[in-house]
């Protein structure tokens, strides 16, 4: 979640024809019964299921590079907040880098905000890679792997950097509309990962796509988007819109963390970043017949 601060899922077991269940005596049976290869037969069919595309295992980590890198940086900041600086430096680093609408025509005089005009302008980015806790940063991790991984693998590593600073920044915004001048910081990653919420949701319901019923493997992530006002129209994509908007008002009207901390939920900022991502989507997907550099950039265990 971007947390406002305040300083001080078994198979289904296979059976054979006519319902019986699977015995060692049948497939006994069944390799009796068997006509028998040479050995160098079998193992040049053995050989082929393992390299044909089509029958190969998923790896049981495909995440790309750049969401376990960006997420790995998150991780260092907290633990370099927590563990090397007394309050007085951690405070000073969210005056630094904490997007807070007092910077903007508050009351307080630009000499007494450390950042000065720098800060005005990063601080848009910066506070995405910020977060109130540990529960906060591993929240967010969820939803970041597994909206997040969906959108880079579709953009590829340069636009999804681009595309998560243009959200984190229109949440930021958001946020600024909502508060004015006032002094109410922000931080964590959320308004950027409801951008990719949202951008994922105009490709990831398509035939084929990754939330699909038919999945077609890494295919399923370059399946054709849907248009703007074909997306609102689609079922599916309605109620996504429907859940994920009536959550954020409701945790807003009753100002509930969901991590279970003392930091207020900014859902200004998750609608701003969730907007952008949606509306923004088709600047940032590459033409159909693109090539991405960094095809094989994920990370396989």
């Amino acid at each position: 979640m971007t947390g406002a601060v305040r300083r001080g899922q078994y198979p289904r077991r296979a059976r054979l024809k006519g319902g019986r269940k699977p015995s060692f005596f049948l497939f006994c049976k069944d390799a009796l019964h068997a006509p028998l290869r040479p050995a160098s037969e079998a193992r040049n069919s053995s050989r082929s299921r393992m390299t044909d595309p089509a029958i190969q295992r998923e790896p049981i980590f495909n995440i790309p590079v750049v969401i376990v890198v960006m997420l790995a940086v998150m991780a260092l900041i907290h633990a370099a907040r927590v563990l090397a600086l007394s309050p007085a430096q951690d405070n000073e680093v969210l005056w630094l880098f904490a997007f807070d609408p007092v910077r903007y025509g508050g009351a307080l005089p630009d000499g007494a905000i450390p950042g000065g005009f720098g800060a005005k302008i990063w601080s848009f980015v910066t506070y995405a890679f910020l977060h109130a806790t540990w529960t906060h940063l591993g929240v967010n991790a969820i939803w970041f792997l597994a909206f997040g991984s969906a959108v880079a693998r579709r953009f590829g590593t340069a636009r999804f950097l681009f595309f998560f600073a243009v959200t984190a920044a229109a949440g930021a915004l958001a946020h600024l509309l909502a508060f004015g001048g006032q002094d109410a910081p922000v931080i964590g990653a959320s308004a950027a990962i409801s951008g990719t919420m949202a951008a994922a949701m105009r490709f990831a319901f398509q035939r084929g796509g990754p939330l699909s019923f038919r999945r077609a493997g890494e295919d399923g992530y370059r399946v054709p988007a849907l248009p703007l006002m074909g997306a609102l129209r689609e079922p599916s994509v309605i109620v996504f819109l429907s859940v994920w908007f009536g959550l954020n008002f409701l945790f807003g009207l009753w100002s509930t963390p969901l991590t279970g901390d003392n930091e207020v939920l900014a859902w200004q900022a998750h609608i701003g970043g969730f907007l952008a991502g949606f509306l923004m989507f088709s600047w940032f997907d590459p033409p159909p017949d693109f090539q991405q550099s960094d095809e094989s950039f994920a990370t396989r265990h």
